[in-house]
């Protein structure tokens, strides 16, 4: 009886070794694709394992982030609320709006997405040379805090109308993650997603080894030619950004000003970070928390960071010598490869 079991099972045993060994095959023969273009200001990079492009797609779903929040397309939602025009919201931009503000709650305030005027104020000071004075600095504070708007009923309510919204630190990353769930959705399971610097990654890379993404180490380089890792990072099925303050900086009576705003002040933080890299599972989360920390500083950083411990940072920062030094998560350290 028991001989009789095992020679029914053995065709279906069989049938199971020659499937996974077909799919087997067929996922190492499938080709990558390398598709590249420019969205949001800046390039991206996406690296898929497909028969063929899908990149008309994948534009497709980012021209529609790009309509819901990039302040450089006039006829964006944004657009349309930072000019005070009644305009009702979507899916899109709900998201990322709900997702901010609950991390400029966890991060008491740090990460802002009305903090606009006053980037743009200092923005261009850097050009000029001539920051803005404190009567301006306090005058732009008042129309800054991201309490001081509300989503109701599909519509941003503000409590004032000189109040502007600006997605910028967060919308590269929620991109990744809406061109990922593309993927996902299309049944595929191995890919990079880049996009000016922020990653999505799933499976492995080309090379059969899980995909490894480089962090540039600072220097004064404005011009951005100096690309010297610091460090590679072994990032699988995670989402990675970074922001850093090293290429945007001007320097004033001998001291150099970053170019991140903290919200609460209203001027250039003065921090010993320069460069936040944060892996979450979700790009836009990663996103704006790298802003949040150099925003925040060391301390406060680190103990976000272990208030979550879903997140993980790799911190490049300046001792009181003036040499880099690096803090990371614990839960980094198997991720480090040099």
């Amino acid at each position: 009886m028991t001989n009789k079991r095992l020679l029914w099972r053995l065709p279906f045993l069989l049938f199971l070794i020659i499937g996974t060994v077909y799919i087997v095959r067929q996922q190492r023969s499938m080709p990558y694709q390398h598709d590249k273009g420019q969205i949001f200001g800046t390039f991206y990079h996406i690296t898929y394992q497909n028969d063929s492009s899908i990149q008309a797609d994948i534009l497709a779903e980012l021209q529609k982030v790009d309509d819901a929040l990039s302040m450089f397309n006039k006829e964006s939602i944004i657009s349309h609320i930072n000019r005070g025009e009644d305009v009702e919201t979507n899916d899109m931009f709900e998201s990322v709006f709900n997702l901010a503000e609950s991390i400029s709650d966890k991060t008491d305030g740090a990460f802002d997405i009305t903090v606009a005027p006053l980037v743009n104020a200092w923005g261009f000071g850097f050009k000029t040379g001539n920051p803005p004075t404190k009567h301006m600095v306090d005058s732009l504070r008042a129309i800054v805090g991201y309490n001081k708007v509300k989503l109701v009923n599909h519509r941003i309510q503000k409590t004032d109308p000189r109040v502007m919204l600006d997605c910028s630190a967060i919308a590269k990353g929620y991109g990744c993650d809406v061109v990922a769930r593309l993927l996902e959705k299309r049944g595929i399971k191995n890919y990079m997603v880049e996009i000016g610097g922020e990653v999505v990654t799933h499976g492995i890379s080309e090379k059969r080894l899980p995909w490894k993404i480089g962090v540039t180490k600072p220097s004064d380089d404005s011009l951005n030619v100096n690309n010297e890792l610091q460090t590679v990072l072994n990032v699988k099925d995670r989402a990675m950004a970074t922001s850093g303050n090293y290429r945007n900086f001007y320097y004033r009576g001998g001291k150099k000003y970053a170019h991140t705003i903290d919200p609460a002040t209203g001027y250039p933080v003065q921090h010993s970070i320069l460069s936040a890299t944060v892996l979450a599972k979700h790009c836009a989360e990663a996103d704006a928390y790298a802003t949040a920390f150099m925003v925040m500083g060391m301390e406060k950083a680190q103990k976000v960071l272990a208030e979550h411990p879903e997140l993980m940072a790799y911190l490049i920062y300046s001792d009181d010598k003036g040499n880099l030094q690096v803090w990371y998560s614990p839960s980094m350290e198997d991720k480090i490869l040099k």
